[in-house]
Order: structure tokens, then sequence, then C-alpha cells
């Protein structure tokens, strides 16, 4: 394997809202592809892969190579609303990250699981 080191600028600004549109559709094309293919784990294995999601999101036509593209690409499968695959994505940057305990709530009925805590 190798491994090595990766200088990734930061930019400033947001996408431009076509090329958005267009990275939450294709999103959900190719990921619904995945998972009908290979299974939904297989799917949740590709995206933990740094190699892997900077490669999906150049697919997804993310083709700045910087220090928003996780973001970008994860926020277009958040709008992609993946639910009826078994995935979500929750959470994002600034005030958006604090609505993530309401977003886990929301999910607890469509996941099948309890989000109240257990007494150990």
């Amino acid at each position: 394997m190798r491994t090595g080191i990766a200088d990734l600028p930061l930019h400033w600004g947001s996408v431009p809202k076509w090329l958005f549109d267009r990275m939450v559709e294709l999103g959900r094309s190719i990921t619904e592809i995945i998972v009908l293919e290979f299974g939904r784990d297989e799917f949740l294995r590709k995206m933990s892969d740094p190699l892997w999601l900077q490669a999906f999101a150049c697919v997804l036509g993310f083709d700045f190579h910087s220090s928003g593209c996780t973001s970008v690409t994860l926020g277009a499968l958040k709008e992609a609303k993946l639910e009826e695959y078994g995935i979500a994505v929750l959470g994002g940057k600034g005030r958006t990250s604090r609505k993530t305990p309401a977003e886990i709530e929301n999910l607890a009925d469509t996941f099948s699981f309890s989000t109240k805590r257990s007494k150990n």
C-alpha cells in the first residue's frame, strides 16, 4: 500500500447550485447501483476510504481538490435522501451540525433503533 501526504488548499465560498444539484442526482443514482449490486455494507466500506471518496467526488463533478471535498460530497448525499437504501447522512458544517441530535431522533423509527439511554 502506498502512503503519503496530500496538500489540499482551503477554498472559500460555495459550490455553484447547478453543480451541487447535479451532484445530488448523480450521487443518488451511483449509490443506488452500488448498494443494489454489492450491498450497503460495501458502499459504506468504500465511503470510509479517503482515496475512494476523493474519486467519488470527482465522478460527481466536484473537481476542486481541496478541503471542501468531503463536506460537499456528503452534503450532496445527505440531500439525496438515501434512507430507502438503509443509509442516512447526518450533521454538517457550522449551524447544521447543531441539528444532528434532532436528526438522529427523527430517524429512530426509520431505522428501528431506540434513542433512549440504557442504564448500565
